[in-house]
Formats: C-alpha cells, sequence, structure tokens
C-alpha cells in the first residue's frame, strides 16, 4: 500500500501528465478557484515532497494571468476568483518578482474594500448582492489569514473572524451542529426562506470548505489573538457535528449529510477528503477530542481510498464528485452529474494525502 505522500504524488502525476496547466479543467480563460484548488494543492504537495515540476507548472498557469505589472486578467467581482491569489505567497518567496507580491497586494486590498451585507459578512459575488455562501471562509480566509501573518496586518484576522462568526451565528443549525450553504439578509434571493433568509439544506462540500478554512486560519492566527478561542470553538463544534453523520459502511459522507437516510442520496468524495483533512489536522493540532477525530479521520481515509481505483493505463481515478454547484434545493444537489477526477476532488483528495503524511 503506497503512503499517503505517495498517493498524493500518484494524483499529482495523474493529473498533470493529462493537462497541460491551462488546460486544466474549470473555466476557462478566468483566474478562477476550480484550477487554482488542484494548483494549491500540488504546491503543498511540493513543499512536502520537494518535487520541483510542480512549482514550474503552477507559475505557467498564474503567468498566463499575471501580466509584468502585477495585473490580474480576467479576475471579475466575486470570491471564486480572488482565492487563485493564495498561490502567489509561495511564488513570490522563491522568484522575489516584484509583479507577485503586486497582484497579491491588490488581491487583499480588493477583499479589504469588498462588498459587505449590513453584519459585515462578504458578497459571495457582486451580481448578487447580500449573499453569502459558506465557500466564501476558505475563498477569502486562507489568503487573507496568511496575508496577517506573513505582513503583520492582524485587522485581518479581525475580518476574517467577523466572516466565520456570522456564518455560526446566521447559517448554524443549532440541533445538529450543520451548516445551511447560504444566506441572504434582506430574503430577496430565489432560494431564501422569507422567514430566515436561509437556503434550505446542507451541501457537504460547502461545509468542508468551512471545516478546512477554519482550520488553516487556525494554524494563521496567533492564539493570542481574540479570534483564535472563538473559531476553535467553532471548528470544535462543528467536527463534533460531522462524526454523527459519517457513514458507517463507507466512512465516508453523504451529499447532503443530515440526509443520510434518503434513499437517493448519495456518498460524495470531494467534501469526505475535506472533511477527513480537519479531523487529521484538529487531531495533530490538539484540537477538540483528538482521539475521536483521528479515528474518525482514519475511518475516513480508509474509505476514500478504498473507493479509489486505477485505469487500464495506470492512472488513479477518484469516482463520485460533485461538479461545481450554485445553492438549490435537496433534489438540486442530489441531481448534481458526479464525475471521475473533476477538479473539485482532485485537489480536495491530494490536499488530504499530504495532511495524513504529517
Amino acid at each position: 500500500m503506497k503512503t499517503p505522500i505517495e498517493t498524493a504524488r500518484y494524483m499529482c502525476n495523474t493529473i498533470m501528465s493529462e493537462y497541460k496547466p491551462n488546460d486544466l479543467p474549470g473555466l476557462k480563460d478566468r483566474y478562477h478557484y476550480i484550477q487554482a484548488l488542484f494548483l494549491f494543492a500540488i504546491q503543498r504537495y511540493a513543499k512536502i515532497s520537494g518535487d520541483e515540476k510542480c512549482f514550474d507548472y503552477i507559475k505557467e498557469w498564474v503567468d498566463t494571468y499575471i501580466d509584468e505589472n502585477g495585473n490580474i486578467l480576467n479576475q471579475h467581482d466575486m470570491l471564486d476568483e480572488m482565492y487563485p491569489s493564495v498561490l502567489l505567497f509561495d511564488i513570490y518567496q522563491r522568484t522575489n518578482e516584484k509583479k507577485y507580491k503586486i497582484a497579491l497586494d491588490t488581491t487583499v486590498d480588493r477583499l479589504v474594500n469588498w462588498k459587505f451585507n449590513e453584519y459585515g459578512s462578504f458578497y459571495h459575488m457582486y451580481k448578487t448582492p447580500n449573499q453569502v455562501w459558506l465557500d466564501g471562509l476558505f475563498m477569502a480566509g486562507l489568503l487573507l489569514t496568511e496575508y496577517g501573518r506573513k505582513y503583520n496586518r492582524p485587522e485581518l484576522f479581525n475580518l476574517m473572524a467577523r466572516q466565520a462568526k456570522n456564518m455560526y451565528d446566521h447559517m448554524r443549525k443549532a440541533d445538529t451542529g450543520m451548516y445551511l450553504h447560504a444566506w441572504d439578509c434582506t430574503k430577496e434571493a430565489e432560494w431564501a426562506n422569507k422567514q430566515t433568509g436561509l437556503s434550505s439544506e446542507c451541501w457537504a462540500r460547502s461545509m468542508g470548505w468551512v471545516a478546512f478554512a477554519l482550520c488553516d486560519m487556525l494554524e494563521n492566527i496567533p492564539q493570542s489573538h481574540s479570534a483564535f478561542a472563538d473559531m476553535k470553538k467553532q471548528l470544535i463544534e462543528l467536527l463534533d457535528g460531522l462524526i454523527k453523520y459519517q457513514d458507517k459502511q463507507s466512512g465516508m459522507w453523504y451529499q447532503v449529510p443530515d440526509k443520510m437516510d434518503f434513499s437517493d442520496n448519495w456518498v460524495e468524495t470531494s467534501a469526505s477528503c475535506l472533511f477527513a483533512y480537519a479531523m487529521h489536522k484538529a487531531a495533530r493540532l490538539g484540537i477538540g477530542n483528538v482521539d475521536k477525530y483521528k479515528k474518525c479521520a482514519d475511518t475516513a481515509y480508509e474509505g476514500i481510498m478504498n473507493s479509489t481505483k486505477e485505469s487500464d493505463d495506470g492512472t488513479l481515478i477518484i469516482p463520485n464528485i460533485c461538479v461545481g454547484t450554485n445553492v438549490t434545493d435537496y433534489e438540486g444537489y442530489i441531481s448534481r452529474p458526479r464525475r471521475d477526477n473533476d477538479s473539485h476532488g482532485t485537489g480536495a483528495f491530494i490536499l488530504m494525502c499530504c495532511e495524513f503524511s504529517m
């Protein structure tokens, strides 16, 4: 059996051998998180393994969108297109080329001056005013808290603490500890409940983004900062809730986790990778019930590995990955297409393997 880092290498090589950087699956000609998630994953793998070919691969994609003056091309007013700048910390450190720092600074400035709802939460997209999606904690949080740590900007910790707290206060179901995918405080969105402004369902991958983001933000935020204790508590409560919905047979989680007994519900791989990552990392950092989280993580990892398969040409295949998904209802989440080796899953899988190698 391959070690976790060997499995990460296997997945990296599978995708990198099939696609040139600018042919990666995702929205074409866009500075977008779908491609950047896979690139972020191989960047983390390279830091652990020392595999230098990953750096050139990542840089080729980034250089398509950042010109010599540090302008970012095809970056629109949505959090999904702020996230790719998380790749720039490592590239700037290794090259010392000013254009990467300019692009990084520009993205952070855009987020600081973003549009917010009346509670101080990011609009997920400018074209959908007041809509807050769980995904946004990941899209902005990793970038802003790492920038805050590296460049002594503690106010960025406060900004992300507000995002996390608003999600806890407004989007969490107190009876289960699960989070609903989206919230519109004006209650005007098509999907919004007219009393609460909330969407109707808990979608697994959106909660996976929250669990992942909380873990990584807690690494960036000093324990002495006022936000640390609240985020730690939020992570513990989320992980404790998720354990109740881990499928005993597969060790994984369902597309709509709190309706696992519905006959048309199905086990989804990308979210399961994100949850396994968060469980393992929390245990490694000494957060919460370490033994319980480690057992849950190990069970999930085994289940995910058992679900993978090798193709005839020797590449690794990860099945049952939900494609990109907007806010919808139960039927909408359940009817979303599933693809092998969709970028949402390959990136999450590599990140999980990297975490399990530590």
